[in-house]
């Protein structure tokens, strides 16, 4: 299986980032910012992202415009501050690119100035690696 992963974060805390590269280890793909294109198609693309403002950022968005043409299909993994996931805004640019999405997601909080201090934490991450082994991903 041709696996990609892809995050976006513009958090000083860096917790997407840290997801994406928990993912990385376990399953021994690179994780790039979107700012890297996809070079080819790809089965599945793990797609890594948050939720600011009870939104996705506009990078994500045109990241799946400019690769639409190269994703079969996407995982969406995602945190927030809030609580709140990110699948139906992923979901609805996905439709619009006619990208298809698995129903399937990890969703998490994080942390954000004295929200949720401390997360994502090792329990978060033990259920990640659980999420990605369902997936038959990782060890």
């Amino acid at each position: 299986m041709n696996l990609a992963i892809r995050y976006y974060t513009k958090s000083k805390k860096g917790n997407t980032e840290k997801i994406a590269k928990h993912i990385e280890e376990k399953i021994n793909v690179v994780a790039l910012d979107v700012n890297h294109p996809l070079e080819e198609e790809v089965d599945t693309l793990l797609l890594v992202n948050a939720m600011y403002a009870a939104k996705i950022d506009k990078e994500i968005k045109q990241f799946l415009k400019n690769n639409k043409d190269k994703i079969k299909n996407l995982i969406n993994i995602n945190s927030s501050a809030s609580g709140a996931s990110t699948y139906k805004n992923v979901e609805k640019v996905c439709d619009e690119c006619n990208i298809p999405i698995s129903d399937k997601e990890f969703h998490t909080v994080a942390s954000w100035i004295f929200i949720n201090k401390g997360r994502p934490n090792e329990e978060d991450f033990e259920r990640l690696d659980i999420f990605l082994k369902e997936l038959n991903l990782g060890e």
